[in-house]
């Protein structure tokens, strides 16, 4: 089975991507709703943040409270890399257990969706790894367009706290620029869909449709 890893900074569209190869039938975990369900009461994510952090950054359901961790972590790299280093690990058991299931079930390509993938070990882990990528003023202005109570600042404060395209991009095999329409960004998601099918285990050494090698190729853009 193709390992596929799938990245994008904040509203890059990689999730669109991910919704599309759904559609078409590729499995996708999104990993960063992992992250998530680990912050959820009782979670081994929760009990990190309150060991780490303090009790305090729980709600009184005893769940991550994600809005004042978030402001602790934007603003401090130091404590980005103390909380990466309690979540990270579970996330990355989760992900190879997910991985392992799709494979026992005969999947030709699976798909993990998170956002720091680079920054974790993603090259290593992962056949593959997929970017989706935008200028910065326009993922700007998607990010404060969906969730209109974010102010420019606060964005700007997280986009700031992940790589930046460049340096993600640079890391990457394939990279799908998301700066026109939707339809466009599907249409660049089905053309890498059909390629990466078309490179699955039993036909790895068959030839593209255009009778060249249909492999993607490391830091081809789209």
């Amino acid at each position: 089975m193709r390992r596929v890893g799938l990245t994008g900074g904040i509203a890059s569209g990689k999730s669109a991507v991910a919704a599309r190869w759904r559609e078409l039938g590729i499995p996708v975990l999104d990993a960063d709703r992992l992250v998530h369900a680990f912050y959820e009461p009782g979670g081994a994510g929760a009990a990190a943040v309150a060991e780490e952090f303090g009790a305090d950054l729980l709600d009184e359901r005893g769940a991550v409270d994600r809005p004042r961790l978030a402001a602790l972590v934007f603003a401090d790299t130091a404590a980005v890399d103390r909380l990466n280093a309690r979540i990270h690990p579970l996330v990355r058991m989760a992900t190879d257990r997910w991985l392992a299931e799709r494979e026992a079930e005969a999947h030709p390509v699976a798909v993990v969706e998170a956002t720091l993938l680079v920054e974790n070990g993603g090259r290593e882990r992962f056949d593959l790894l997929v970017a989706v990528s935008a200028p910065e003023e326009l993922r700007l202005a998607r990010a404060l367009a969906r969730n209109p109570a974010s102010t420019r600042d606060s964005v700007l404060a997280r986009m700031r706290a992940q790589l930046s395209d460049e340096a993600r991009n640079a890391d990457c095999d394939e990279v799908l620029v998301n700066d026109g329409s939707v339809e466009e960004l599907r249409g660049k998601a089905d053309g890498l869909a059909a390629r990466l099918m078309s490179r699955a285990p039993d036909a790895e050494a068959s030839p593209g449709e255009d009778g060249h090698d249909a492999s993607p190729t490391h830091g081809k853009r789209n």
